[in-house]
This record gives structure tokens, C-alpha cells and sequence, in this order.
């Protein structure tokens, strides 16, 4: 009797790319890298790509780590350890070690795989997805896989479409009518369309699928060429795609919906803007990302805490929440929520108000706080009466205001205006 095929990613690993500071959030990533930072009411950014292997079906990943990961090795530590060597899973964290040499860290993406060649070797799989770990989306990789090997590309990318006069912020791809890239530009100023309409384009989500035996091959090439910036959007891909064959694969043939018709979601919260946004956006009556789904649900470390609490019933005192989120072991006492999301063991107090706002793990909100289109860092302690969000020019002299009116407050900027003060 012949062996039934296996499944093309019980044949993979996923590497996944986890180093960078994510600068353009500020203070949100004082102490934490951005695949670090908090989402959703209890999840971490990386919990997405690491799910979306775990649900496709791939069991052995590798998270490359260099700026400030202690918070991320905890993270994968206390809630990715369920994978057991003996069923032939693994989950690696690989921090910038100087395994090469004593006085280099990983200088790129692509070098951040070259330094631990020895350690995929070791997994012993023919496909290696390098997954960028600080985006928000569901995908199945098994479709993305699948293209790839049917189309026998030396690299597949994952693209997402979209509005042309968007695509200059990303790095583009021109392909042809069978989905070949012909051109791969960062940051164009005037981006090829699709084949297909003039007004889109397609953009990379930082997303490939490799044969091993190639890519290690391209990437001790890389490795040796003293002009290369050792990256994948700067070095391997264009190569491949002057010297291969690179495939484009589309987002919407593999993303994961809760409903046939709701369009693909994916989202970089790579500025404070953008975080606080996707946040809220949860908060909606019928969300784009669905949280809420058992057949592909996002993995994460979860404390052992209660139910949130709501007390107080009077008027001006009444814990309530309305169109909010609110985690396990959060306290709402004589507080009014509306359109927020809290994360877990929030604490807040009587007769203060928190509307669009979104606090992260820890935080306490005194007394006749209010709080609007505000992002609380974790474990932050808002005085009594604090006003925020009402008047731009003095959150500012305090606090960080960005461009579309939200502020960020953190414990060291209460610290510096109550020294101030």
C-alpha cells in the first residue's frame, strides 16, 4: 500500500523575523520590540504570524530576536511552550548571539537566517516561510505553499493588493498576465498596476516560501558579497527576480475570512495612529478581524485571572461598558466605557470616563480621570482628575499627540509632568 502524500507544511518551517525596534511607535517600544507590543485585549503582534503556521499546520519555527526581546522570549516562553520534541516540534528563539563572529549581530534579514543555517540544517524540511512577526492578518500558508511548489518558483512572495496611489509606501511588484514578477521596487514613486486594473498594484507583505536547498545556497552567496546589504527586499529577492523565477501570491487566495464576503484583513500597526485604530476597530459591531473564531483561533499566553468586574449603580457612578472590550481581571468601579478596549487587570476608579481609549495590561485609572482617543502603556497609574484628549495643546506640553489626535501617555511622562508640577 502506497503512503498517502504529506501535507506540504508538515514539510516546513517557519523562520520568522522578529529584530526590529518598530521605531514609529514611539514610546510603545521604549522596552519591548514591536512584535512585542500588546494587540487585541490579550494577544501580542508576533501571536498572528506564529498562529497562522501553527493553524496551517506547520510545527517548527524559529524566531529570530535582537532589539530589546526580553519581553518577547518571556512571552513565547510562557505561551508558546507546548510543542514537544518527541512528535517532531519545535520552536526555537534565536537571539543575536554572535554565533559567527564576536563583534557581529545580525546586519539584515537575510543575514538573520545565514547566522543560523546550522540550526534549519537541523530541522531537516525541503520549504522555509520567512514570515515578517509584526503584522495583523490570518492566512493559510498551505495555499501559499501549494502555489509554489505547482508553479516551481525558486521564491514565492505574498502580496497584498492594493490602491496604486497607496503603493509607494510599500516595496511593489510588477508581474506578468501568469503571475511572474518581472520588476520588484521599494517604495516607488510611481508603482507598476496589476495586469489586470490600472489602479492597483501589489505590494509585499514581507511574506516567502523558499526551497531550503536553494535559499541556502543564495544565502551563503549573499553572505560573501561585501557590497550586499545581507536583506531580503534589497538583496535576495531582486537577484531571484533578475536571475529566477519569483511568483506572486495573492492575499486574497489564502487569507482567512469569518464570512465568504468580508475582504481581506491585514494591518501594519506600525505607527501609534495605526495601533490605536486597529484597536478601536475591534470595538465595532461586527469587527473585519474575527477574534472570535474557533477554527482559527490566535494562540497566546493567557493569565489565570478572573472575570472583570463592574460595580457601583448610581447615577455618575455606574461601572458600565458600551461597544468596548474588556479583559479578564479588569475592575471597572463607577467608571463609564464606551468604545475602548482594556486590556487585563485594568483597574479603574469612580466617577471617571474612558471613551476610545486603549490601556494596555496593568494599567489604573484614579478617580475622576477622563480619558479620550488615548493609548495608556502598560502598568500606568493615571492621577486623579487627569484630563486627556479634550485639549491638544496641553496633552502636548505633557504627553505625545500624534497626527490624527490620539495620545500616548506612558508612566514616564506622568512622572515628568508631576515633577513639573
Amino acid at each position: 500500500m502506497q503512503k498517502a502524500p504529506r501535507r506540504l507544511s508538515s514539510r516546513s518551517m517557519a523562520f520568522v523575523l522578529a529584530g526590529g525596534r518598530g521605531s514609529r511607535l514611539k514610546e510603545l517600544t521604549d522596552s519591548r520590540v514591536k512584535p512585542a507590543v500588546y494587540f487585541g485585549g490579550k494577544t501580542r503582534i508576533i501571536d498572528f504570524a506564529l498562529s497562522n503556521a501553527l493553524n496551517s499546520g506547520v510545527r517548527r519555527m524559529s524566531i529570530a530576536t535582537q532589539y530589546k526581546a526580553h519581553s518577547l522570549i518571556r512571552h513565547c516562553q510562557r505561551g508558546w511552550n507546548f510543542f514537544r520534541a518527541e512528535r517532531n516540534e519545535y520552536l526555537d528563539i534565536l537571539p543575536a548571539s554572535q554565533r559567527v563572529d564576536e563583534n557581529k549581530w545580525y546586519v539584515g534579514t537575510a543575514d538573520a537566517v545565514t547566522q543560523n543555517i546550522d540550526i534549519v540544517d537541523s530541522y531537516d524540511v525541503d520549504y522555509v516561510l520567512i514570515l515578517a512577526g509584526d503584522h495583523i492578518y490570518k492566512m493559510d500558508y498551505e495555499y501559499m505553499l501549494l502555489q509554489h511548489v505547482n508553479s516551481g518558483a525558486d521564491v514565492t512572495v505574498g502580496c497584498l493588493t492594493v490602491p496604486r496611489e497607496e503603493a509607494s509606501a510599500f516595496g511593489v511588484m510588477a508581474v506578468d498576465d501568469k503571475g511572474r514578477i518581472t520588476s520588484f521596487l521599494e517604495k516607488p514613486a510611481d508603482p507598476p498596476a496589476t495586469p489586470e486594473d490600472p489602479t492597483l498594484a501589489l505590494a509585499s507583505m514581507g511574506i516567502y516560501v523558499f526551497n531550503w536547498k536553494f535559499l541556502r545556497e543564495r544565502l551563503l552567496a549573499d553572505a560573501a558579497d561585501p557590497d550586499s546589504q545581507h536583506d531580503f527586499g534589497s538583496d535576495i529577492i531582486p537577484d531571484i527576480v533578475a536571475t529566477g523565477k519569483a511568483v506572486a501570491h495573492r492575499f486574497d487566495e489564502s487569507c482567512v475570512r469569518h464570512t465568504p464576503e468580508a475582504p481581506p484583513y491585514w494591518r501594519d500597526v506600525g505607527t501609534v495612529d495605526a495601533f490605536w485604530r486597529a484597536n478601536i476597530d475591534l470595538t465595532d459591531f461586527n469587527p473585519d478581524l474575527d477574534l472570535w473564531d474557533k477554527n482559527w483561533p490566535i494562540w497566546t499566553y493567557s493569565e489565570s485571572v478572573p472575570p472583570a468586574k463592574f460595580i457601583h449603580d448610581e447615577e455618575h457612578r455606574r461601572g458600565s461598558a458600551v461597544s468596548s472590550l474588556v479583559s479578564g481581571g479588569c475592575i471597572v468601579s463607577g467608571t463609564e466605557i464606551r468604545n475602548s478596549l482594556l486590556f487585563t487587570q485594568v483597574h479603574t476608579n469612580s466617577y471617571a470616563i474612558l471613551d476610545h481609549v486603549v490601556a494596555l495590561p496593568y494599567v489604573n485609572v484614579a478617580r475622576s480621570a477622563r480619558l479620550r482617543n488615548a493609548v495608556v502603556d502598560r502598568g500606568v497609574r493615571i492621577p486623579e482628575g487627569l484630563v486627556v484628549g479634550e485639549d491638544p495643546e496641553e496633552d502636548g506640553k505633557w504627553f505625545r499627540v500624534t497626527e490624527g489626535g490620539v495620545t500616548l501617555v506612558t508612566q514616564k511622562m506622568l512622572d515628568r509632568r508631576a515633577d513639573a508640577k
